[in-house]
This record gives C-alpha cells, sequence and structure tokens, in this order.
C-alpha cells in the first residue's frame, strides 16, 4: 500500500526550512510514498521546485478557511500525519481530514481527543539541532537518517531573474556581493541598528580596494538608519527591500550573495538552505543556540555569545538580554574572507 504522508508546519519562514530535510529523507525512504506539505501562503514558496514535494496545501489561519483546508486534506486520503509545529487548528484539521497515523511534537489534551502519538523533545535537556527535532517525527515512520541537511531549489529561469534584479538596481554582478540582513522580526536576540551602521563603516574600510557590493534586505530597516545609510556616501550599499517582496523573492536575491551576514533568522536558513557562505550571530540560550538553530553548511560561521558574557551580563532568566554588546565587529570582520 502506498504510503501517503502529509508534513504540517504553519510557523515562520525558518522554521518551515527545517521541514525541507524531512521530505527528501521520506522520499528517500519511501521512494514510492505521496508527499504533501501543509504550510502558509507566503511560506510555501520554500517548497518551490522541490522534486521531493508532490503537492502543497496551504492555509492562511483565517477562520474561515479551516474546513476548505480539511476538504484537501480529505482529497488526498493520507496514510500518515507529522505535525510538527503542534497547533491544535492543524491538530483538528488532519483529524477531520481523515489521516490515519498522526504523529506531532509534544504531548496536548487534543493529541488525545484527535488521536495523535506524541513525539517527546524531552525539555530540550538532550540539545540538538531543530532539524534533528523535526526528523524525528519521520523516524517514527521509518525513515532511518542523520542527514538533515536544510535545501532549497531555484530553476534556471530564476537564476536568470536574479541576475536580472540585481543588474535593474545597479548591482554589479561581478562584485563581492555581501548581503546583510539587519533585522529578525524579534525572531532572536539581533545587534542594533547602530551596531550595525558602525559594522558596515568598518566593512567599508577593511575592503575600500576591494570590488564589494553591500546588500540591504531587512524590511524592518527604518527611516534613520536608511538615512545614515545614504549618508555614508558609499554607492556600492543597495536597498533592495522593494525589489524583494515575496519570500520567492528573497531566496532569489539571496542565491546570488557571495557572503551573508545577519542574526540568526529566516533568511539565515535561506542562506544556510541554498549552501551559501553565512556568518550568524547567535545568543547563548539553549534554544537560541548555534548548536540548536545553527548554519549547517560546511562553508558557513556560527559566531555565538559566549557563556561567561550570558552570565554575568543577562538576567538569570534570560528575559534580559544584553546580546549587543555580546559578539564583537572585530570578531564578524575576522571572518569576512575577500579573495
Amino acid at each position: 500500500m502506498q504510503k501517503r504522508i502529509l508534513v504540517v508546519r504553519t510557523d515562520r519562514l525558518g522554521d518551515v526550512i527545517m521541514i525541507t530535510p524531512i521530505v527528501r529523507e521520506i522520499k528517500k525512504t519511501f521512494p514510492n510514498s505521496y508527499v504533501s506539505v501543509l504550510t502558509r501562503p507566503q511560506t510555501s514558496e520554500v517548497f518551490k521546485y522541490n522534486p521531493y514535494v508532490d503537492s502543497i496545501i496551504t492555509d492562511d489561519l483565517s477562520k474561515e478557511s479551516f474546513w476548505d483546508v480539511v476538504v484537501k486534506i480529505k482529497e488526498q486520503k493520507f496514510t500518515h500525519g507529522l505535525l510538527v509545529l503542534p497547533t491544535e487548528r492543524a491538530a483538528f484539521q488532519m483529524f477531520f481530514g481523515g489521516v490515519r497515523k498522526k504523529y506531532m511534537t509534544g504531548f496536548r489534551l487534543y493529541n488525545l481527543i484527535t488521536f495523535f502519538r506524541g513525539v517527546s523533545r524531552k525539555k530540550y535537556r538532550d540539545l540538538k539541532h531543530e532539524a534533528d527535532y523535526c526528523m524525528d517525527l519521520a523516524r517514527k515512520i521509518g525513515v532511518k537518517t542523520n542527514n538533515i541537511k536544510v535545501e532549497l531549489f531555484i530553476s534556471e529561469e530564476e537564476k536568470m531573474k536574479a541576475d536580472k534584479m540585481l543588474i535593474e538596481n545597479g548591482v554589479p554582478l561581478d562584485s563581492f556581493k555581501i548581503f546583510i540582513h539587519t533585522g529578525s522580526g524579534n525572531s532572536a536576540p539581533n545587534w542594533s541598528e547602530d551596531k550595525y551602521l558602525i559594522f558596515i563603516k568598518e566593512i567599508i574600510n577593511k575592503f575600500k580596494d576591494k570590488n564589494i557590493s553591500i546588500i540591504l534586505t531587512a524590511r524592518e530597516m527604518t527611516e534613520k538608519f536608511l538615512l545614515e545609510i545614504k549618508n555614508l556616501n558609499y554607492n556600492r550599499i543597495f536597498n533592495l527591500t522593494n525589489v524583494l517582496i515575496t519570500v520567492r523573492d528573497l531566496i532569489l536575491g539571496i542565491s546570488k550573495a557571495d557572503l551573508f551576514i545577519s542574526s540568526s533568522t529566516g533568511p539565515a536558513h535561506i542562506a544556510d538552505a541554498l549552501d551559501k557562505k553565512a556568518i550568524v550571530l547567535h545568543c547563548h540560550r539553549n534554544v537560541s543556540s548555534a548548536k540548536h538553530w545553527g548554519m549547517l553548511n560546511d562553508k558557513s560561521v556560527n559566531l555565538e555569545v559566549s557563556e561567561d558574557y550570558c552570565e554575568t551580563n543577562c538576567s538569570k532568566d534570560k528575559k534580559d538580554c544584553k546580546f549587543e554588546n555580546g559578539i564583537q565587529i572585530e570578531e564578524v570582520l575576522n571572518y569576512i574572507n575577500i579573495n
């Protein structure tokens, strides 16, 4: 009997990228299986051109669309369902959609009501990478793997579109392109814009004789910050936020990076999945650490606030995070190599 498997994750961009290893390893384990993903409309673009995904179901999480999603699930007659981020909404959608064997992360009352089997993360005591925790659900249905490499796929036509986008916005294709994403959407501790401004100045000074371009991609950038960037009078800084509108646009933009720099946030995981060199800043706390959310490709560098700094400067409950001075600009500069 064919395995028909639904993998569900309806949260943020970086989180959704963490299930790309699951669909690959399911297909490699069960080549004749049918694999579908359920995610939000904007993050569904993560799975475009993915050869391991047979169909994509989207849920905008509105009250009105609940039963529409149930109908789509029911139509595909899934034998197995993996609810990677447990939500009551998705649990009941899978239940009413007739998914037979269902697994979710953790244990909740609605586990029992909707006949899910829980998969414990053991309160993160045995800390490992988020992609590895996600893979634990696939292991429950017979997948045996330690390959948790995240990945995205881009068509040849899209590669040409990405080149065209850079050319039309004045970015020289032959330059060393440093993408800097200053925002995090409050998903991870981050430097302030003031520190990013100093950092960009230092890059310009250190590599003034090199053919570099600095590309800014964060929508959260303030007018004040952008004005200060403009006042640097450096004609190789490009703000592409008005061009990188959708998740797919962002993927195509980052695909052209020679180096990507940010805190631990969704665009960093895009860079990782595209096998781009990245320098990513991490908090020391378990759930924000490099061990849990670090870049997986061997080109990248994970910089983490030290335990000593964290214990000395942050509050005991870690709610008051002093991340700003936990990683110094010079540390990051030392890992930028331009040939």
